[in-house]
């Protein structure tokens, strides 16, 4: 049977949040779509969705609620048949999804590296101690302060105008992007240093672009067949199992990077305490079929190794 492909008068929808980056990655989705069955720009339309997480940016996530702030009402719009697709960015995913709905659609990963951003610095090591640090990621603030306690971090949200303001008003010295945002959204003139990951371990699945559909829609699920990645697939299967294991979230300073090498996943992992006090790591290395039993392995692992109260901050 041939497959039903989407028209100008029936265009598929492609559900995202608003921010310049979240359309880059849509367009980006809808591109692929077009290039992979030969259809023109006008078979789509890319529906903005607010989310309580864009709503709200004074306040860190983990007092208002984490990863689903950023894409509850995109996944209850998708549930309802107001759109035909939800694009994400991986790192704001949570580990399961909504009853009904299937994410096993990827795009090809991005630079999964943090970037150092300033105007007056090159790199964490040009601090002064005390000099100001502004992040909204407990990861980052976690991971700084484990290797700079000296430094004072304050909470930093907004898209990446927001922040170079915030820089150029003086509230704070430095703040960290992800490299793979400032890639998708052609942003030279950014002044960002890539941190090297030995050195600021990323956010699980950061750098890849997620998309969901619903469970029944066999259409959407052909379509997306002809996009899906395989290889990023297959780092963020390892990736993401770690991250279940841990029950972790936008609340957990939680670290995780899983590279491919021919036939084997080598996987990095590193959980930390909010305050950045102390930080576990551990590594290994798997065929491609077992990474997600390794990276429930080591997760397990660094949770057996972790000292009684390190896990104060999931309660």
């Amino acid at each position: 049977m041939a497959l039903n492909l989407p028209t100008p008068t029936s265009p598929l929808r492609i559900g995202t949040r608003g921010s310049p980056l979240a359309l880059a990655q849509a367009y980006e989705t809808r591109t692929r779509l077009m290039a992979a069955f030969d259809l023109p720009e006008e078979a789509f339309e890319v529906v903005v969705i607010k989310t309580t997480g864009d709503a709200i940016l004074d306040r860190p996530l983990k007092e208002i609620g984490g990863k689903g702030l950023f894409t509850r009402e995109i996944e209850d719009d998708l549930l309802s048949g107001q759109i035909d697709i939800a694009v994400h960015s991986m790192k704001d995913m949570p580990v399961e999804q909504p009853d009904g709905l299937l994410l096993d659609t990827y795009l090809p990963r991005e630079d999964v590296r943090d970037a150092f951003v300033s105007f007056k610095a090159k790199g964490i090591a040009d601090l002064a101690a005390g000099e100001t640090v502004g992040t909204s990621s407990l990861r980052r603030r976690a991971q700084i302060l484990n290797r700079r306690p000296d430094l004072n971090v304050v909470e930093f949200r907004g898209n990446v105008q927001t922040r170079l303001k915030k820089l150029d008003a003086g509230v704070a010295t430095c703040t960290f992007l992800a490299m793979a945002g400032l890639n998708r959204l052609a942003m030279d003139s950014v002044p960002a240093t890539e941190i090297e990951t030995n050195d600021m371990l990323p956010a699980v699945a950061q750098g890849a672009i997620g998309i969901e559909r619903r469970g029944d829609d066999s259409r959407v699920a052909e379509m997306l067949t002809a996009i899906h990645d395989v290889p990023t697939g297959q780092r963020l299967a390892c990736e993401r199992a770690y991250l279940a294991q841990l029950e972790g979230s936008c609340e957990t300073p939680i670290a995780g990077l899983a590279e491919l090498n021919g036939g084997t996943v080598q996987f990095r992992a590193q959980i930390l305490r909010p305050d950045g006090s102390e930080a576990l790591s551990d590594a290994e290395s798997a065929p491609i079929e077992d990474a997600a039993e390794m990276g429930r392995a080591v997760a397990d692992r660094l949770t057996a190794r972790a000292p009684k109260n390190f896990f104060d901050w999931r309660s």
